[in-house]
């Protein structure tokens, strides 16, 4: 049987409020397309009801986008891969129910995805760059509900060799953020003003966590007592300090981060370091990670901006490498909020 030169893989993400779909031709993208919720804001955080609506509302026209803007049409898909999880299980179900049923339709394959395996495998897209993480490998996922350090062996086998026991680190990013009364999502915000600010000015606590374990609460309880102390003596204390809080704040997480990193790399031999997930756009994550490139000889892999937040084109190319092992699903597999890697 003659194998098809080219495989066309769309890929569906809808595990949080992005909203997104990608066309992949092999390892290549063709198309990208994110609908970001906004209801969420005056929230200051997401709220699951409201994510799952906005999905069914944003996913027809997102694939329609996604498939006109690669130029080909629904029956030159080879398969459709989606996000099982983990996530949010009411907006999991929006992707994988449309994906299950554009599958039937059509007639082509299912492949599930892991969300978190995706935003390491995401270094693998072939976006004209040379350098590729070679195994093994550690993958860092940060974000909004995950903090890991995973030992990457292949595609397919890896290992968390240290986790959050608590807030994920975009956690801790958005609550103090709440504190010091910045608008959600508040990282992005936080990593802008921090360049204006001074990271020695105020000292919190950085938790003692055994191995290769992450504690936040800690530093957000730190955080929280310094405010409502300072405060007190100065109601205008938040306002006038605002670019050395946010900055003192971000040194401590990124303090915290790179402490189990360094300790990781140690135990384990590995010295190739790949992140992934939205924090690790933040620019003084990049910044620490590139500064051990050159003191510790780490080979660090950072991917594009549109990589870093949950995005379609990382589940297409997981759907892709899955296609090629021949690695498919059927319709009665079940999303699944907690979903381990």
């Amino acid at each position: 049987m003659e194998i098809a030169k080219n495989i066309y893989i769309l890929g569906i993400e809808s595990s949080c409020d992005d909203t997104s779909a990608a066309v992949l031709c092999n390892d290549k993208v063709l198309s990208n397309i994110v609908a970001t919720q906004q209801v969420h804001k005056e929230y200051g955080g997401v709220v699951p009801e409201l994510a799952s609506r906005a999905h069914q509302q944003h996913i027809v026209p997102v694939i329609d986008q996604a498939l006109k803007k690669a130029d080909i049409s629904k029956n030159d898909l080879s398969a459709i891969a989606y996000t099982r999880g983990p996530g949010l299980m009411g907006s999991l179900l929006v992707g994988s129910s449309f994906a299950k049923s554009l599958s039937l339709a059509l007639g082509i394959p299912l492949i599930e995805v892991n969300h978190m395996q995706a935003h390491l495998l995401a270094h693998f897209i072939n976006d004209e760059k040379t350098d590729v993480p070679k195994f093994p490998f550690l993958g860092v996922t940060i974000s909004g509900g995950h903090t890991q350090i995973v030992k990457v062996k292949d595609y397919f086998e890896m290992e968390v060799i240290g986790e959050t026991l608590d807030d994920a680190i975009g956690e801790a990013f958005d609550k103090c953020g709440k504190m010091i009364k910045l608008p959600y999502p508040a990282g992005p915000e936080i990593d802008k003003l921090s360049k204006l600010g001074n990271p020695s000015k105020f000292e919190f606590a950085k938790p003692k966590v055994k191995g290769l374990d992450f504690s936040f609460s800690g530093l957000k309880t730190s955080v929280l007592y310094f405010l409502q102390k300072q405060t007190k003596e100065n109601p205008e204390f938040i306002s006038e300090n605002i670019e050395d809080l946010c900055a003192s704040f971000q040194r401590k997480v990124i303090d915290i981060l790179m402490t189990k990193l360094t300790k990781a790399v140690k135990e384990t031999g590995i010295n190739q370091i790949a992140i992934g997930g939205g924090v690790s756009a933040n620019s003084g994550i990049r910044n620490a990670l590139l500064e051990k490139k050159d003191s510790a000889g780490w080979n660090v892999f950072i991917p594009k901006f549109e990589y870093c937040t949950d995005n379609a084109a990382m589940i297409g190319i997981v759907g892709y490498l899955k296609f090629q092992k021949n690695q498919f699903t059927d319709l009665a597999t079940a999303s699944k909020a907690r979903y381990a890697i």
